[in-house]
């Protein structure tokens, strides 16, 4: 029987990502740069597939949340509304020998008192770094060609409030969904993709009445809770984590994160907020236009009060990597690494292989992994041992595998095999399609057993 190995690191999950095309540093040939990563082959998929998951949770599975796509560039008075050019800065502080800067809340209680870096030397006085990239729109770089790289994507759909309410012809409570690039000049960036400079956030703002906010305040807050069972996560590696009085932004009047149990600790995930009116009034005020909604039922006018989810689309790819990867000692001196991701987002839903080249094996297997393309995502592979091209579809998250042999020959059966269990079955080549997508349908995941079939 597999025993799970608790020993996971983020070095063992850096160390794979690289190896198996998942995520590699950016500029690598160059000796890379801080904060970038570039996505290889599978990290690409893992990436889309998990945007998709979320994308058809919150839009297709609610017919009261359309999307948008806005623009990465937007008018400077946005920025100034949301209050991002005179207040978005962290405090930072900088190591006087290695010039290595930290954020100054992140510091220990001690390290603030003695100014010391975790290093054990002299720290800079504490001072302010604003985190919005600034650049330049236009041939002429001066002062009115100044523009930013958003450095979230929510002011993207307050500014198109008015103009979905208008085209599409949604009644409150409806929400507006996004995902898109942002940026944060982030100076202390860490823990590989967790925390970087260009990242994708999934975001929908929900607008309510202002008597009912806190009604669906509650209602998202367990509607994104579910949303990550429903992508396999273990429930017991996740919780949430209330904002203080004195931790609450300036525009919330209430807020929880949802956050992971990382190989480095619970880490913020998502956050659920109550933004009241604030950011509708602010463009109201700065853009001089009336952004008030009409309820054309009951003639009440008001500024909606607006529930938001965020999610970080590049820490979701990370959350899937660290539940989903684990080391089996499967044998004496045997250890099988395998990525129990849900079969929804695995990078490759199925291999096909021949048990041998020869004897039309390949042929046949050919053609099956051509029909199971047009609904799956495949891989063929022929070369090398039967159990090795099992394990380095394990440790990649593949969770089907179907094995062409000899009796495929003689009544057209394969073998198909569950990831998770590594249990096999043999299944008509004409039921493999509809086979896989029960199995899908129905997989569960939970602490203690994670089984796909058989």
């Amino acid at each position: 029987m597999a025993t799970a190995k608790s020993d996971i690191t983020m070095e063992k999950i850096v160390s794979l990502c690289k190896r198996r095309g998942f995520i590699f540093p950016s500029s690598d040939i160059y000796g890379g740069l801080s904060s970038a990563w570039d996505y290889g082959p599978l990290g690409v998929e893992l990436k889309s597939r998990i945007q998709k998951f979320w994308w058809r949770e919150m839009t297709q599975l609610h017919d009261e949340i359309v999307g948008i796509d806005a623009s990465i560039l937007m008018h400077p008075r946005v920025w100034e509304a949301s209050g991002h050019v005179s207040s978005f800065s962290d405090v930072m502080v900088e190591d006087t020998v290695t010039n290595e800067r930290y954020r100054w809340d992140h510091l220990t209680d001690e390290q603030r008192e003695t100014k010391t870096s975790p290093n054990g030397n002299p720290l800079s006085e504490p001072r302010k770094f604003n985190l919005m990239f600034k650049t330049n729109l236009g041939p002429v770089a001066d002062d009115g060609s100044i523009v930013y790289l958003r450095p979230e994507t929510a002011q993207g759909i307050y500014v198109n409030f008015k103009n979905v309410v208008q085209t599409s012809r949604v009644r409150i409570p409806f929400g507006i969904a996004q995902v898109g690039k942002a940026f944060r000049n982030e100076i202390v960036t860490k823990n590989f993709i967790f925390r970087t400079c260009e990242f994708e956030q999934m975001e929908m703002q929900y607008f309510v009445h202002p008597s009912e906010d806190t009604r669906w305040f509650e209602y998202w807050k367990a509607e994104r809770l579910a949303y990550y069972e429903k992508l396999g996560i273990r429930p017991s590696r996740l919780r949430f984590e209330e904002h203080g009085p004195d931790e609450l932004a300036h525009y919330a009047k209430a807020a929880f994160d949802i956050q992971f149990e990382f190989p480095f600790g619970w880490q913020e995930l998502e956050g659920i907020h109550n933004r009241t009116d604030f950011d509708l009034s602010r463009h109201t005020e700065f853009s001089g236009k009336d952004l008030t909604y009409l309820d054309d039922q009951t003639n009440e006018r008001y500024l909606p009060y607006i529930i938001e989810t965020s999610a970080g689309l590049t820490r979701s790819v990370l959350m899937a990597l660290c539940d989903a990867y684990e080391e089996e000692e499967v044998g004496e001196n045997d250890v099988r690494t395998v990525l129990r991701f849900h079969p929804a987002i695995a990078p490759i839903t199925v291999g096909v292989f021949p048990l041998v080249k020869k004897d039309g094996l390949a042929e046949k297997a050919k053609e099956i992994e051509r029909a199971l393309r047009e609904d799956f995502s495949t891989f063929y592979d022929q070369g090398g041992a039967i159990g090795r091209r099992y394990r380095r579809q394990d440790e990649i998250g593949t969770p089907f595998c179907v094995t062409v042999d000899y009796q495929t020959m003689e009544d057209g059966t394969v073998t198909l095999r569950y990831r998770d269990s590594m249990e096999q079955q043999r299944v008509a080549v004409a039921e493999l399609d509809a086979t896989i997508r029960d199995a899908i349908r129905t997989y569960k995941r939970t602490d203690a057993h994670r089984r796909i079939g058989a």
